[in-house]
């Protein structure tokens, strides 16, 4: 939470009847999803997204007195989201994936080692930035598009500003005269902070075409072979699913590995899961299919071990991202432990 600064010198949004506190909150209440997403985007972050979020509406609600009517209770919002994000980013810096930070690793075999002090981009389970699924199939793919992992990852490597303005324009298709009032500066600026943060991310960004529906049946039995080949500790199976440069990184670790060869060796080196000891819960993650990996351990319970974001494309796995983490469980709802008897297929 902040001390409350920013929001008394919020211009009041114009065009709707003033409120008091609790209707503002009221009306407020159904834009938390997608300012969730906003946040995340902007952040990288779950958890700093969800703080940001609950700080726009105490920021909103100490303000609502002046809610006269300039824009929307929706633009409004988004203004002191941004403005929020923008004063938090000072502080927390930036959070990569490991393949954003250097050549990959060039002996598969050598102990992995983390690095907790690196503020890593962290996963967002589908389910809480989209709630109910979407009646309209377009909204979906829209939804899932601006989600994806390599994108928020890209825009990690953009300055602040231009990615606010990057998404504000692009995502939210806000107008540019609108960003540069939002930002304090001239529509000339905005429009070349566009462009700049337009060509960094021109290999990051995911058009419609590249996505596959999850009901898709090609795409389906891809991720069946892909949850079987990790169940048994089939390393063979599992890289000939991959493209023959596909990328492999484990968050917080910051080695990162290309190739199928290289995956293969990291995985007949260091993956501590035997045949018949994995188990593959699937899920969503960033509007890409997901698997939660757990480890069978003595007592024959599965515990969770990793989350494997996968990125798809032509039939083939392009990159996965494995994070590691116990906060990972509570934040997708994932259960801690399966016991045996109930993982039987």
């Amino acid at each position: 939470m902040t001390d409350g600064t920013l929001s008394d010198s919020l211009p009041a949004p114009a065009g709707e009847a003033t409120l008091d506190r609790d209707d503002l909150l009221d009306r407020a209440q159904p834009y938390r999803r997608e300012l969730l997403a906003h946040c995340y985007r902007m952040m990288g972050s779950v958890h700093d997204a969800e703080d940001l979020v609950q700080d726009t509406y105490l920021r909103a609600w100490r303000a609502a007195d002046r809610f006269e009517g300039r824009s929307s209770l929706r633009t409004w919002l988004y203004r002191i989201a941004t403005n929020a994000c923008l004063t938090a980013i000072e502080s927390r810096g930036r959070r990569p994936l490991p393949s954003g930070l250097g050549a990959p690793s060039d002996d598969p075999e050598r102990p992995v080692v983390e690095a907790p002090e690196v503020p890593w981009l962290e996963p967002v389970p589908d389910a809480m930035f989209r709630g109910e699924q979407p009646t309209d199939p377009a909204a979906v793919v829209v939804s899932r598009s601006s989600m994806r992992l390599a994108l928020v990852a890209a825009l990690q490597h953009l300055p602040p500003r231009q990615r606010a303005v990057l998404l504000l324009r692009e995502v939210l298709k806000w107008r540019a005269a609108e960003v540069a009032e939002l930002l304090d500066t001239s529509t000339a600026s905005v429009n070349s902070a566009l462009q700049r943060a337009r060509a960094q991310l021109q290999q990051a960004a995911v058009t419609e075409e590249q996505l596959s529906e999850p009901t898709d049946p090609a795409q389906r039995e891809l991720l069946d072979r892909y949850a079987a080949a990790f169940e048994n500790s089939d390393v063979k199976a599992i890289v000939q699913l991959f493209k023959e440069d596909a990328v492999w990184e484990m968050p917080p670790f910051p080695e990162w590995f290309r190739g199928r060869d290289a995956i293969a060796r990291l995985m007949d080196a260091q993956c501590p899961i035997g045949p018949g000891e994995g188990l593959m819960l699937p899920t969503a993650a960033n509007g890409q299919p997901a698997f939660a990996l757990y480890s069978r351990h003595e007592g024959g319970d599965y515990l969770f071990f990793q989350l494997h974001v996968l990125t798809v494309s032509d039939g083939e796995v392009e990159r996965v991202a494995a994070f590691f983490g116990e906060h990972l469980v509570q934040t997708f709802g994932l259960p801690e432990s399966v016991p045996a008897d109930a993982a039987l297929r």
